[in-house]
């Protein structure tokens, strides 16, 4: 299940609120090393849970 296009135009990283693209099932920020899990179309954007990228 896809997230909604208009939730996306307007979602941002909680922990430093850059811009996030949307990359198999997950929310990546553009600006620091968390992706956000997406679970049945619902983004789970707590910093607590995401993962941090090398």
């Amino acid at each position: 299940m896809s997230v909604d296009q208009r939730l996306l135009d307007v979602l941002v990283c909680p922990d430093c609120h850059g811009a996030l693209t949307l990359v198999n099932d997950e929310l990546l920020c553009n600006k620091c090393p968390l992706a956000y899990e997406v679970r049945g179309g619902i983004p789970i954007m707590l910093v607590e849970s995401a993962r941090r990228r090398l």
